[in-house]
């Protein structure tokens, strides 16, 4: 069987989409978890639903046996008994549904016009001499509204603009209302505001009469109907909107206390700007009063600064003096240092002289006595010496002195050199010793 019913169950899902199903309730239970039990039937069949406790909690009104309405659900299937029903997502009252078609139909119209623009809308005055009320003089509203304004701003003028705000013909009535108090021009500002209820009571709110009265007029609006949880469509035209209508008394009226509390911090910031400033004067005064001397003490100061000048120019001039004669000082020092003194300089050339004559004489001295034993080593050397004690020199045809016969050649010519003269032989023969 759990088989069966879970495919049962998902073919159901599968098969059937969420849809609208309108009905009366039957046998309504709520439960201690907070889920709602109950039947939905008509004149031909009825049907099991359930609606969670995260999804009911969501609605302004509580459901009861008896009542018609219409429900936005998933079809399903109850898998532990293989009941059939359904789940339900969203409720409202039967006859809610064209409401809320034509609420849409005309918040999509006016806003393609760009009266919900904010480009549109006025900031609403700070300070309002005066202060409109559009609401039914019977209206719970409206003594909340006097009441908030009351307190706020005690002594504020207000002017009501009596309409009824419920019923056939109230939206005709709270344009009218609307367009007088244009006309009357009394007011700096408009409060249109209504109590809570269903939507079949704010419905004069949703017509489109009001919102193009409101979109009209040349007095900033602020709309305050129903509770925060309400929108209508004078809320999207006016220039605010506001939660409830004690919020649009106190979005119309500054508060008194807070205003006496900015006008004192106003005043104690003057004061102490004021203080300051004076304060600022007094010591400039005191200042310039200071500065402020008497002509004779005046040019006494100014003997006075005179006489300390002219000192201070014969400082200045002693002391360069004093530099100059130092500097001069040593400049002569250095003078006597750098300048020559010609006898001493006499004598030391004459003794540098002396002293050079001497070493000049004794280096030409040694150079004799070199040069002398050279030239007696040099006599040993000559061959003129040799040839003197009988030797001869000879010399072949190129001039080479012989000292071999083997290099010879018979019939070789010869040059015999004496220590007197020479003479050319003819080679005839040659030997060795």
């Amino acid at each position: 069987m759990r088989e069966l019913n879970f495919a049962a169950k998902q073919l159901i899902e599968s098969g059937l989409p969420l849809l609208w199903v309108r009905g009366e309730i039957s046998n309504f239970v709520c439960a201690a978890s907070g889920h709602w039990y109950f039947s939905l039937k008509d004149e031909q069949a009825q049907v099991r639903c359930v609606m969670f406790r995260h999804k009911s909690q969501y609605l302004d009104w509580q459901p009861k046996s008896g009542v018609q309405v219409e429900v936005l659900a998933l079809p399903s299937l109850y898998e532990a008994r293989g009941e059939f029903q359904l789940t339900l997502e969203q409720m409202r009252p039967a006859g809610m549904g064209a409401l809320y078609e034509a609420f849409e139909r005309l918040k999509k119209k006016l806003e393609g016009e760009g009266l919900f623009a904010d480009s549109r809308k006025r900031a609403l005055p700070s300070f309002p001499a005066q202060v409109g009320i559009v609401t039914s003089p019977q209206a719970a509203a409206l003594r909340d509204v006097l009441t908030t304004l009351a307190r706020r701003m005690p002594g504020l003028p207000v002017v009501l603009y009596p309409t009824p705000v419920q019923g056939t013909g109230s939206a005709q009535k709270i344009a009218d209302a609307i367009a007088v108090a244009n006309e009357r021009k009394e007011c700096e500002v408009l409060i249109l505001c209504r109590g809570g209820g269903s939507i079949e009571d704010l419905w004069a709110f949703n017509e489109e009469v009001v919102a193009r009265a409101v979109a009209a007029s040349r007095i900033p609006v602020v709309c305050g109907v129903g509770h925060e949880t309400d929108f209508t469509i004078a809320d999207f035209v006016a220039d605010q909107r506001a939660a409830t209508p004690t919020a649009a008394a106190q979005a119309a009226a500054p508060e008194r206390v807070e205003l006496m509390q900015r006008i004192h911090q106003f005043e104690q910031r003057m004061t102490r700007a004021t203080l300051r400033q004076l304060e600022r004067a007094m010591q400039q005064l005191d200042y310039l009063q200071r500065r402020l001397v008497h002509p004779a003490q005046r040019a006494q100061q100014q003997v006075q600064h005179l006489g300390q000048l002219q000192q201070r120019l014969q400082s200045a001039l002693t002391h360069t003096m004093q530099n100059q004669s130092w500097r001069w000082q040593a400049l002569q020092q250095r003078l006597r240092a750098a300048r020559p003194e010609l006898v001493q300089l006499a004598s030391r050339h004459a003794d540098i002289s002396r002293r050079l004559k001497e070493a000049v004489q004794r280096t030409l001295e040694r150079y004799d006595n070199r040069l002398a034993a050279a030239q007696q080593h040099l006599q040993h050397l000559d061959p003129q010496q040799v040839l003197a004690r009988g030797y001869s020199m000879v010399r072949d045809e190129h001039g080479a002195v012989v000292v071999d016969s083997e290099t010879l050649a018979l019939g070789e010519r010869l040059q015999v050199t004496f220590a007197r003269g020479w003479a050319s032989v003819e080679l005839k023969e040659k030997g060795f010793n």
